[in-house]
């Protein structure tokens, strides 16, 4: 291609009527100054072998019959649709119209042609493929205080209906306890006991939960669905056997020697001193004290060792256990106290061992002295 010469220049021939503007020699430096159509972008105008390239079809050997030419020229975007319309429109008319004189039966597809961009065109930039992907919604932080509303995991609404159950539930039952034993010889006083002692142990839970540690204290401290459906599982079977054996059999006694009463009293010990000995150790861990086994020690959390910790490992395991198997005894139900003992000390085994790899890993050497001194006072455990 000749180079460019200026308009001014003596050198430039002038247009004439008889000039015909589709000339395969006509080139964009040649264009007429009076040309009604926009100019090609000035990127496409000052390089001539990608203008060459784009007219090629137009060639005078190129075969007069239906042809459909897809036309690719070396850009940077990916459409059309990202370039200056103006530019655009400007180059593709003035080749299409000339294109379309000397071959009329050629079709230019233009739908993938790739064009330079208008100098003020800014391509948005690339993703960064490193970059974090965007997060759903539900993993977005929710704005402070939502928690304490309906359906979050501290609701005061779901607090306050579980605390009023309970507290009527403890009522009412403390009520039938006191009016069976005064009215009647029956001995399905256990049952509103049992149920009883139930809800005074779920209450309590909550209650030393947000004293001790008021920033665990949730809708699920109360523990009522805790371990389900297994723990739920577990209570309905202790009142069946008991419901069934003291209708049909009222008068049995299935305690040796006649050590009944023994058993009974033996039962109701059990039960009031467990609960008393795991509201004390919640109370007195404070915020060391989690419902939630913790593999990760933080440094909120110390090793308590003095109080009932110095006289017994794990007091709140300790206490759930006797006091599992002391309603049995009031309850009066031979294979339940043995399932009760079967199961809880299979899960207590378990879960003390899982905790003390945590607190041997952060204590070291304190906790491997206090384990020798303190004794868990459940059988075989520790």
């Amino acid at each position: 291609m000749p180079e460019s010469v200026p308009p001014s220049s003596p050198l430039r021939r002038p247009m004439t009527p008889e000039d015909d503007p589709s000339d395969e020699h006509l080139s964009t430096e040649d264009a007429p100054t009076n040309d009604k159509l926009a100019p090609p972008p000035p990127s496409l105008a000052n390089d001539s072998e990608e203008a060459e390239d784009f007219v090629t079809p137009m060639a005078s050997n190129f075969p007069p019959k239906d042809v459909k030419a897809n036309v690719e020229a070396n850009g940077n975007g990916d459409s059309p649709k990202a370039w200056s319309s103006a530019s655009f429109a400007g180059f593709n008319k003035r080749h299409v119209r000339r294109s379309s004189r000397q071959y009329p039966n050629m079709v230019i597809d233009t739908s993938k042609t790739k064009l330079h961009p208008s100098p003020n065109h800014h391509p948005p930039p690339e993703k960064d493929p490193g970059a974090n992907p965007t997060l759903p919604l539900s993993a977005l932080p929710r704005p402070p205080g939502l928690e304490y509303h309906s359906g979050g995991k501290k609701s005061l609404e779901g607090i306050a209906i579980r605390a009023f159950c309970l507290g009527n539930a403890f009522s009412l039952c403390l009520a039938l306890v006191v009016a069976i034993l005064a009215l009647t010889s029956s001995p399905l006083w256990r049952l509103p006991f049992f149920v009883g002692a139930l809800a005074l142990f779920h209450f309590l839970e909550f209650w030393t939960t947000a004293r001790g540690n008021t920033a665990e204290a949730g809708v699920k401290a109360f523990l009522l669905t805790a371990n389900w459906p297994h723990y739920a599982i577990a209570h309905s079977t202790a009142m069946l056997e008991c419901l069934v054996v003291n209708l049909f059999w009222p008068q049995r006694s299935w305690a040796p020697l006649y050590t009944g009463s023994v058993l009974l009293l033996l039962g109701l010990i059990l039960t009031a001193v467990g609960q008393f000995i795991r509201t004390a150790a919640m109370l007195q861990a404070g915020s060391s004290f989690n419902h939630i086994v913790q593999t990760r020690l933080g440094d909120g959390h110390d090793l308590v060792t003095t109080g009932i910790y110095g006289v017994i490992r794990h007091p709140a395991y300790f206490a759930f256990f006797w006091w599992g198997l002391g309603t049995q005894l009031v309850l009066g139900n031979p294979i339940c106290f043995v399932a009760y003992a079967v199961v809880l000390w299979r899960f207590f085994s378990v879960r003390i061992r899982e905790e003390e790899t945590y607190l041997v890993n952060k204590y070291k050497e304190d906790y491997l002295e206090y384990r020798k001194r303190v004794p868990t006072r459940i059988p075989f455990v520790g």
